[in-house]
């Protein structure tokens, strides 16, 4: 396996985190205007399988790897729970459309990504992911904790309230679920050899979960309201295949934790852009969020670094 350079692979992750923060503010939009947070899911997750299966009909390799994956799985050389990875990010979009509109995106974003940190360490730790076994160092566990008071120092404005506590459960099980799928699609993609095919796994997956689940909502609370003609409401899809496609790929040069550490430098960092570029409110930039973007950074830099002792005379010697 070709390494990728290690500040590369962490620009990649970065990146791919500003689009995620992209992604939600259109899902998000998309359900508002829908008035159904099922049914903005199964689109976003639909569009995406429809652009990835054109993708699959012309890659040969593409499909050699999700013959190889079938096969795997069929033959119990793979276990058959590694190809759900798209179930957790199904539960990510469901609970964005259940959650996060009475816990706000600040409080949601807290919850996630304390999930996810937490996921990343004793994932590594147990050697989960496709990159084996990284042990906890000071480090790391720092610069998982740094995350976390990055996020919160970042959305701090925007806390407060009542809210009730116990709907925060789904946002982290959805934090921890994105460590798992990354995981997962990693060991995928390996054994594919496709970042593709694995891509296209997990969309397949999280498609049929979340038709199901829009069909049921329709039919037992209401349907969802009339489509939004505005085109730029569909691009979550695409978005979420350049981030699925993206993490499978690299989480297997960077550890679980390292990639969701990225990812949320990366949306803190487009956080940060979309309050300069398109504000929401006359208040301009808020300190508290160049602050977490600051800290979301370093904790990447302090997670990722790494301690070595200088040699001592002696050993020198030897």
């Amino acid at each position: 396996m070709t390494r990728v350079p290690a500040p590369l692979a962490l620009l990649i992750a970065v990146v791919s985190g500003a689009f995620i923060a992209v992604q939600a503010r259109l899902n998000g939009e998309l359900g508002a205007r829908l008035g159904d947070g099922f049914t903005a899911a199964a689109i976003s997750f639909g569009g995406g399988l429809v652009i990835l299966t054109v993708g699959l009909a012309v890659s040969r390799t593409g499909r050699q790897g999700l013959s190889t994956v079938a096969s795997a799985v069929r033959r119990r050389e793979m276990p058959w729970w590694t190809v759900l990875g798209g179930c957790a990010g199904a539960f990510l979009v469901l609970s964005q459309g259940l959650t996060a509109a009475t816990l706000g995106v600040a409080l949601f974003t807290v919850a996630v990504v304390a999930g996810q940190t937490a996921s990343g360490l004793v994932l590594d730790r147990i050697g989960f992911g496709p990159g084996g076994v990284v042990g906890f160092s000071v480090q790391r566990v720092l610069g998982a904790v740094v995350a976390l008071i990055a996020v919160g120092v970042a959305v701090s404005g925007e806390l407060g309230g009542s809210i009730p506590l116990g709907l925060l459960v789904l946002p982290l099980l959805a934090g921890i679920g994105i460590g798992w799928q990354q995981a997962v699609n990693g060991r995928v993609k390996m054994r594919a050899q496709s970042t593709l095919a694995a891509t296209f796994i997990n969309f397949i997956v999280g498609t049929v979960v979340l038709v199901i689940a829009a069909v049921l909502h329709a039919v037992i609370v209401a349907p969802p309201g009339p489509l939004p003609g505005e085109w730029w409401l569909y691009l979550g899809g695409p978005i979420g295949c350049v981030f699925i496609a993206v993490a499978a790929f690299l989480v297997q040069h960077t550890g679980v934790l390292i990639l969701g550490l990225g990812t949320v430098a990366g949306q803190t960092l487009s956080a940060l852009a979309l309050d300069v570029l398109l504000p929401t409110d006359d208040g301009g930039v808020h300190v508290a969020t160049v602050i977490g973007t600051l800290l979301a950074f370093a904790a990447v830099a302090i997670a990722s670094a790494r301690f070595r002792r200088r040699p001592t005379a002696s050993s020198s010697a030897d």
